[in-house]
């Protein structure tokens, strides 16, 4: 029921002089000529009054029951189950109290229809007052505690209830207009939410209305959208406004941002063919309420956070979003607070089409593409994402040719979509980039796809076949499954394939010094250089027909970063030659291409040497000091990679080293020892050993025990043993001391690295006399070419 009784007292409500009215207990229908009542703009000259169980009603256009759709007013039922009818004369009194209690009521009072009713022998008024066009219901009770409401309804729905008043109070507005079939109140409004309009109703019952604008929906639920492209091609944002700007870096940007939701699409700019033109990269979306980033990658590549996922059907589910791949590209689609957002990326240009509540408290470049600095997140960029860089102008780009190409724009087939999508912002963008960039990759076909595509997703225009009169090719994913890593873009190389290219940063220290790779890196027992994979894709070079001295040598590409590591050891040289020059040890390899019978120092495309050397070490000094004084060691070193020693013993098992001092004539034991050289490819030679009573090696006097690599003849002490055997290399002597110095002694010992496979490193210290004895050693003549060079690292 429309009415609930808590609580009712009544008082007689004195009204002034008229008839007597009629009593009634059923069903009955009054003629209302002598005073028409006008109802919510319907002016009616008839009343129907019925009781129910619970209900009194009075109805305009039939009886009431519990589904009717009339314009009614429904209040309790008497407890007599009667009423009284009675029509009144104008009552300028009743018209005075009427109007200061509804101030919407202008009109003069005409007359009135009273319906009287008794509750316990008390009296409760239900009257309307007819002012022409106007009409005010007054539901009275002189109690002040009566708690009764009467419900006006307009076609079966509520408009409003009124509470029983006092014979001042209880007055109410029921001539307010009607819109489709709604009731509004005199100057108020009622909005529709599935039409997302509002009617406003004035005091003068005139209705105005609001909606949605031009080129907007209603989303059925009161909010107004507009169906909106945002397009990102290159370095450019056209937004959903059409305006377009220019990303200049190589950061990450908000593209859309609900905060309410948490929502977000994100774009990722990076380099390409030059360090100062930046490109869309990827396109990363949030779900609403969630921190798994999903990521729309070049190639066709879709990664949830780190990982890579698989399409395994046409579209699937992941986290709330729809995930699909065609020959087009990538497409993501999400809701989000109520709203339907799709991702396209083909690998160079994405279209972010969506409905945009107006009014939308959204962030990002979509949104205002000017607004560069607040869509600018460098908590998830790179550090250095901000730096700017000027490349030299590429003088083979013709503007003027370019600007023909563009504005292909405003002709046909696609002036067809000019009035639904303005192709202004499209050929600024196409213009902007391609006059600083070279045309390459597809690019300038780039922004006449991403025009059409936006045609076709705005405003459902098909524009066919327009790649034909472009001069481009049918539209597709550009690189589709061709991967590639971070330091590297798909492009297309000069033979007309695409391949993986290296983005100009990461080429450019390559590109200053003229090389393919990096430096040579030399360990203990093996030598490898790496060469960069995209680097070898611009030269138009197939790493698998390269390969060392040794054919079956050959490169290995790391499947990730696509570097080309060529490497050897001493298991398995590659053809490595050893060279001595007296102060290094050199070892060389080429990479050549697998036919090639010329070897040279270098070209780009087929030849590269490359070496690893061992620096000879410097001389090596040992102090002791006389009887009972602590051996001292000194150790002096130049740059090396491998660490030389020189250490005294006390016995000829070399197990008891010299700690506490030595007595002259004792016999004393002395190892060379080295470590980090391979005992395979590499001797060492003690080519001599002296003795100075002062730290320099070449002050006086000085006493010689060793000379070229054998035992002085003039010291019977002097025993030399394992020289040039292997890389530790031993002698004997007895303590002597300088005649009138000090008692300091210091030994100096000269040694070498001899490349085994070369000689034999063992020096010939036969008998025969000193004039013809000869050390087997011979130096290495060092080719006159030139190669990569770097330390040998043990």
């Amino acid at each position: 029921p429309l009415l609930n009784i808590l609580h009712l007292t009544v008082f007689y409500v004195f009204m002034s002089a008229g008839t007597s009215g009629e009593k009634f207990g059923e069903a009955k229908k009054f003629n209302l000529t002598l005073c028409p009542l006008s109802f919510y703009q319907n002016v009616y000259q008839q009343v129907y009054v019925n009781f129910t169980n619970k209900n009194f009603a009075i109805c305009f256009n039939g009886y009431y029951n519990s589904k009717s759709n009339d314009d009614c007013i429904v209040g309790p039922k008497p407890e007599s189950g009667e009423a009284k009818f009675i029509i009144r004369e104008k009552d300028s009194s009743y018209e005075a109290r009427a109007k200061a209690a509804v101030q919407t009521i202008r009109s003069s009072l005409k007359c009135s229809v009273h319906f009287d009713m008794m509750y316990t022998n008390n009296k409760v008024n239900l009257n309307l007052l007819s002012f022409g066009k106007q009409t005010a219901l007054h539901f009275s009770s002189v109690s002040s505690e009566a708690k009764v409401m009467a419900d006006v309804a307009v076609e079966g729905k509520l408009v409003q209830s009124v509470s029983l008043g006092s014979p001042d109070s209880g007055f109410t507005d029921i001539s307010g207009c009607r819109i489709s079939g709604v009731g509004i109140l005199p100057n108020s409004t009622v909005r529709f939410e599935k039409t997302c309009r509002s009617f406003t109703c004035s005091i003068d019952r005139a209705v105005t209305s609001t909606g949605c604008g031009e080129q907007e929906e209603c989303d059925g639920n009161g909010r107004c959208f507009k169906n909106q492209i945002c397009t990102v091609t290159g370095p450019t944002v056209i937004d959903f406004q059409g305006q377009q700007s220019s990303v200049t870096d190589r950061c990450v940007y908000s593209l859309v941002s609900d905060s309410s939701s948490g929502f977000e699409v994100l774009a990722n700019f990076q380099e390409r063919r030059r360090r100062d033109v930046s490109f869309l990269d990827s396109v990363s979306l949030r779900p609403a309420g969630s921190k798994v980033y999903f990521r729309l990658e070049q190639g066709g590549r879709i990664k949830m956070n780190e990982t890579v996922l698989t399409l395994n059907s046409p579209v699937q589910q992941f986290e709330g979003i729809s995930l699909s791949k065609d020959k087009n590209g990538l497409t993501a689609s999400s809701l989000f607070s109520g709203l339907k957002m799709s991702a396209l990326f083909d690998g160079y240009t994405a279209q972010i089409h969506m409905r945009v509540p107006v009014g939308s408290a959204m962030e990002g470049l979509c949104v205002d593409s000017r607004n560069m600095s607040s869509a600018k997140l460098l908590d998830l960029s790179s550090p250095s994402c901000e730096r700017q860089y000027e490349d030299p102008v590429d003088s083979q780009i013709e503007c003027n040719m370019i600007t023909k190409h563009c504005n292909l724009l405003t002709a046909a087939p696609f002036s067809s979509c000019n009035d639904d999508v303005d192709p202004t912002p499209y050929i600024s963008a196409c213009n902007s980039t391609l006059c600083g960039y070279p045309s390459a990759d597809g690019l300038g076909c780039q922004f006449l796809w991403a025009y059409a595509t936006a045609c076709r997703l705005q405003s459902n225009i098909t524009l066919d076949r327009w790649w034909s009169n472009a001069g481009c090719s049918e539209p597709q994913a550009f690189c589709q499954d061709k991967l590639c890593s971070d330091h590297e873009f798909c492009g297309r190389k000069h033979s007309g394939k695409t391949g993986c290219l290296c983005r100009a940063l990461f080429a450019s220290k390559y590109k200053l010094s003229g090389t393919l790779g990096e430096p040579a890196v030399c360990r203990k027992n093996s030598g490898s250089i790496t060469l960069v994979g995209c680097l070898l894709e611009e030269k138009g070079v197939d790493y698998r027909v390269l390969h060392l001295n040794d054919r079956s040598c050959r490169g290995a590409m790391d499947e990730k970063s696509h570097m080309v590591t060529f490497s050897f050891d001493s298991s398995n040289t590659c053809g490595t030659e050893i060279m001595n020059n007296g102060s290094q040890i050199n070892y060389k390899n080429t990479i050549m291409t697998q036919n090639s019978s010329d070897v040279i120092t270098r070209h780009d495309q087929v030849f590269i040497d490359f070496s690893c050397h061992h620096t000879q070490p410097d001389i090596k000094i040992v102090a002791f000091r006389i009887k009972d004084n602590s051996v001292v060691q000194h150790i002096k070193s130049g740059e090396w990679s491998y660490s030389v020693s020189m250490k005294a013993y006390e016995n000829a098992a070399y197990t008891r080293a010299v700690i506490s001092g030595v007595l002259l004539n004792q016999k004393i034991w002395v190892e060379l020892k080295t470590d980090g050289l391979d005992a395979k490819t590499i001797a060492v030679v003690m080519d001599s050993c002296w003795a100075t009573s002062k730290e320099s090696h070449d002050s006086k006097p000085s006493y010689d025990l060793i000379k070229d690599g054998c035992a002085d003849p003039n010291d019977g002490t002097v025993e030399v043993e394992g020289n040039g055997a292997g890389t530790s290399t031993y002698f004997s002597f007895n303590m002597f001391e300088f005649s009138g110095n000090s008692g300091q002694v210091y030994l100096h010992c000269k040694i070498q690295l001899c490349p085994k496979q070369e000689d034999n490193c063992i020096p010939d210290c036969s008998d025969e006399p000193k004039r013809e004895r000869r050390a087997i050693r011979r130096p290495l003549k060092i080719r006159d070419t030139s190669f990569i060079s770097m330390g040998w690292v043990h």
